[in-house]
């Protein structure tokens, strides 16, 4: 019996032992996680993102192709899908033949100009040798007066001519420039993408009829690749723009790549619902954007995690590990 009382007695002090040690190695771990860098750093989990640039229709119309697939490397300025344009071509034929059928037009105006002009100057000569055998009286007044309203006539009809050729002149102004909006319109059709990076997503296939605004395709911009943390209002408060930070992805964990902060909230918010922990989300925090200046490795995707390691005091110096 008294054995079996010193057993339990030694029993209770070693898991008593084993209990202290257990805490005691609980509040030094969480020490160290709440005091986490040195002095003058501030770190924040998130996600990287990435700018995403759609690709959408100016005017509505029928896809007639898309040329790239989710994955594929767009170019700036690459030709990635094209609307159908049947129904333009056909409008810029008849443009352009309107032009034509109007230049055409104006080369008969230009004429009648000229041969009213070539008449007028023989109307004044006629007209002033009236006048002068008027003058004699070899010339009755009814001669000259004939004369005189004969050339008058025919300077109204030069005017006229000449009207007729701006009135033209403006006509073909009119359909060169509906030609050129149709050019337009057509080349609008080609779908171009503005920056070159990868295709994150296909939203529409050929043969859909879309609206103007309708989104075809989504272009990730791989050089603005950021990721938002959010920090309490003792740390926001002191980190500065363009303060110096590393990343470090879970992917990536040998590769710290640098960034800078590129805003800082003015307005606290909770932190948002992707933390899981309750007790974080129901604090209110600042969120700031920390934007890489590194990011030409291929294995940079957004949406992968990681930690944002801030340095709001210059003075202080980088852990190795972040070097």
């Amino acid at each position: 019996m008294a054995n079996t009382r010193r057993f339990l007695k030694r029993g209770i002090l070693a898991f008593g032992l084993l209990a202290l040690i257990a805490v005691l190695a609980f509040h030094i771990v969480s020490d160290r996680g709440r005091r986490g860098l040195a002095q003058g750093f501030a770190k924040g989990n998130g996600r990287m993102e990435a700018t995403e640039v759609d690709i959408a229709t100016k005017i509505p119309g029928r896809l007639a192709e898309v040329l790239v697939k989710e994955g594929d490397l767009a170019q700036k300025g690459q030709v990635v899908a094209r609307m159908d344009t049947s129904a333009l071509d056909a409008q810029l034929r008849q443009a352009q033949a309107e032009v034509a059928r109007l230049k055409q037009t104006r080369l008969t105006a230009l004429s009648r100009v000229e041969s009213i002009r070539l008449r007028l100057v023989l109307a004044g000569k006629e007209l002033e040798r009236s006048r002068q055998l008027h003058a004699q009286g070899i010339v009755a007044q009814q001669q000259y007066d004939r004369d005189l309203t004969a050339r008058q006539t025919l300077q109204a009809d030069h005017v006229a001519a000449q009207s007729a050729v701006a009135e033209v002149d403006a006509a073909i102004t009119a359909a060169q420039a509906q030609a050129e909006r149709l050019q337009v319109e057509i080349s609008d059709c080609m779908l171009k993408s503005p920056i070159s990076g990868p295709v994150l997503t296909r939203l529409a296939e050929p043969g859909e009829v879309l609206p103007a605004g309708g989104k075809v395709l989504t272009v990730v911009d791989p050089t603005d690749i950021y990721m938002n943390v959010y920090l309490s209002d003792n740390l926001a408060g002191v980190v500065p723009l363009g303060a110096e930070a590393k990343v470090v992805l879970d992917a990536i964990p040998d590769r710290p790549f640098a960034a800078r902060v590129a805003y800082v909230s003015e307005k606290a918010q909770f932190t948002p619902k992707e933390v899981e922990a309750v007790e974080e989300r129901q604090k209110l925090v600042f969120r700031v954007t920390v934007s890489f200046t590194e990011y030409g490795d291929p294995r940079l995707k957004p949406g992968m995690p990681g930690t944002a390691y801030i340095r709001f005091d210059p003075a202080a110096k980088w852990p190795d590990n972040l070097q």
